[in-house]
């Protein structure tokens, strides 16, 4: 059975996939010190991870495809301690550290640009750049013959014809993604809305296509017991409140609104207040305004929608992200249902579980844990449309 999963990691992202046929896609991660200290009681999501994926006829335990939306630390932290990277052929004999391994890459072009005040990357993020750019080597020399832990897949064309050479591992923006590890098995399809390829210099959107607002956004539809779309899941990295309100004024234009409906959504920038903001809280307050197209990019919810914050604890008190202010403007979206706005750090505390939605041909359930056996219990989430309502 098809499923999503999302994992507790703070102020950072960590989802799976698993589709019908049984493929994986990760995304993101953010496996901090102290989740693989025994001594520490953070949850331990690396252990989860491992227990959801299988093994190959190589005793390798494997994603079909990893998936970093953006270069930051906390959407790749863990990487160099828990996957492998490098040639497929050096994979350790007797792998000990019980290394990942990645079928098939997805990355965002930006990855490949050149250091700057606005691009700067950490350690992990240099590691994901590194492979990344090995791979791309490797599709160079061998094309589409490539084998699996040498694939990877370009979300996004890049600027300055970085990309021309290598088009056939390229998913330009508002194409489809319909396969995993090039496996056509017509179990989903991911519709790339993001990173935004920007053609007049002039733009000014331009200067802000760095790090978070370079993120990848893709509008996946998946597949339940071999029906189609039966959950529509929205994510969209950290990317911030400018990309979403041009989406909207895009797609309006477009007639294609229809592209950013979801029936679970995670939450950019982990429930940052600037993904639905132009103003700044600690200038105005309560008196800041919300940005009507970014809203309604984000506010296309299906019947029974879900809204899931990746993020700490929201209070009043605390720093943006995540933000409580937000957080109010997400439920108005889920009709101000508690059960539907889920953050994952209470989640977490109160179930000591991931967070986890199977997906069957009646739409996506959330499993809960009772007192002794763990059932799928529906939340409302379907895969009905319903008509979403623009703001403002």
């Amino acid at each position: 059975m098809a499923s999503l999963t999302f994992f507790p990691v703070g102020n950072g992202d960590m989802a799976l996939i698993t589709l019908d046929n049984g493929q994986t896609i990760l995304i993101d991660m953010n496996i901090r010190a102290a989740a693989d200290d025994p001594d520490d009681d953070t949850y331990d999501v690396a252990k989860d991870l491992r227990e959801r994926l299988k093994k190959d006829s190589k005793g390798r335990r494997y994603v079909d495809a990893l998936l970093v939306s953006h270069p930051d630390a906390d959407h790749v932290t863990g990487l160099t301690k828990h996957f492998y990277l490098g040639p497929p052929a050096d994979f350790p004999e007797k792998n000990d550290d019980d290394l990942i391994f990645i079928r098939e890459m997805w990355s965002s072009p930006i990855v490949f640009r050149r250091a700057s005040t606005q691009h700067k990357l950490c350690e992990e993020a240099k590691a994901w750049a590194s492979e990344a750019r090995r791979r791309v080597a490797r599709f160079r020399e061998s094309k589409m013959d490539t084998a699996e832990g040498d694939r990877i897949l370009i979300l996004g064309k890049d600027k300055g014809n970085k990309t021309d050479d290598i088009m056939d591992i390229v998913i330009e923006c508002k194409e489809r993604i319909t396969k995993v590890n090039r496996v056509a098995a017509d179990a989903f399809e991911g519709r790339l809305l993001a990173p935004i390829y920007i053609e007049k210099d002039d733009d000014p959107l331009l200067d802000l296509l760095e790090k978070n607002n370079s993120s990848v956004i893709i509008r996946f539809s998946i597949k339940g017991d071999n029906v189609a779309d039966r959950c529509r899941f929205l994510s969209g990295g950290d990317a911030g409140v400018a990309i979403w309100e041009r989406l909207w004024q895009r797609h309006s234009e477009d007639k294609n609104t229809d592209w950013l409906s979801y029936d679970i959504m995670e939450t950019p920038h982990h429930c940052s207040w600037r993904t639905l903001s132009h103003d700044r809280w600690s200038e105005l307050g309560e008196k800041v305004k919300v940005c009507d197209d970014a809203r309604n990019a984000l506010s296309q919810t299906r019947e029974g929608a879900v809204i899931v914050a990746s993020c700490n604890p929201i209070k009043k008190e605390e720093p943006n992200p995540p933000h409580e202010r937000a957080k109010r403007e997400y439920l108005t979206m889920v009709d101000g249902s508690d059960e539907r706005f889920i953050c994952l750090s209470d989640y977490v505390e109160k179930e000591e579980r991931s967070l986890e939605f199977k997906i069957s041909s009646a739409g996506a359930t959330k499993v809960r844990k009772l007192t002794t056996t763990v059932a799928a219990t529906a939340v409302g989430v379907s895969s009905v449309s319903t008509n979403a309502r623009a703001h403002g």
